[in-house]
């Protein structure tokens, strides 16, 4: 049997909350059946819809696993002068393929260097794996398909929880997400942690403050 794995992650661009990265594996021979029940790209899905195959994405795999990264990881990643959110992304990724161990796998890629990018997974792998990383692979791989959609579910879940334990709605979490502004302006000090600190949007606002006290001493 042939274990063909896809991975894509939900959240990498929003400056709220954690990004989260899924792998599915499936019977080489079963891979045309995520198609089948109706899994694509999670972004051409409602919410209701990606919801709805979970349970059907999780009885056709023979295994899955997913890892949320924290903001507090993500800005380490971004501020480093040795490393970034890509390869970041990739080192999750050789994570879950090191846990999973199957023969084949498409990842959807992050990086514009999708050769660089993929030896670099390459040489954190404990065992030889098959790789192929492309650009729109949740659209064109169905496992890799199975993947976003079960990342982005996890995602919706992990926010919804942060909503009911700050007792606020922040929105989507995205920068351009009305909600998401108004809620980081009012809250970007009170709420710190739940926020990735290196984005734009919130450094503007410390940058403000720092600006404010600068303007104090003068």
């Amino acid at each position: 049997m042939t274990i063909v794995c896809g991975i894509d992650e939900a959240g990498r661009g929003p400056v709220i909350g954690p990004m989260v990265l899924c792998a599915v594996c499936i019977d080489a021979k079963n891979h045309a059946k995520f198609k089948e029940i109706g899994a694509k790209d999670s972004k051409e899905l409602t919410r209701t819809e990606r919801t709805e195959l979970v349970a059907s994405i999780q009885q056709l795999a023979t295994a899955y696993k997913l890892i949320a990264v924290e903001p507090v990881e993500i800005d380490a990643a971004v501020q480093s002068k040795t490393t970034n959110l890509n390869w970041l992304e990739a080192d999750k990724q050789a994570e879950l393929l090191n846990a999973l161990k199957p023969d084949v796998v498409y990842i959807d890629c992050p990086s514009p260097n999708i050769k660089a990018f993929t030896d670099y997974i390459q040489k954190k792998l404990i065992k030889k794996i098959e790789i192929h990383c492309a650009h729109h692979a949740d659209r064109d791989y169905p496992a890799v398909s199975a993947a976003s959609i079960l990342a982005k579910v996890e995602r919706d879940r992990l926010i919804d929880e942060l909503k009911k334990k700050i007792g606020l709605d922040f929105g989507s979490g995205y920068p351009s997400d009305p909600y998401t502004k108004a809620f980081l302006e009012k809250n970007w000090k009170k709420y710190s942690t739940i926020f990735r600190k290196s984005w734009a949007p919130f450094k503007k606002y410390a940058q403000r403050l720092t600006q404010k006290k600068l303007e104090g001493f003068n």
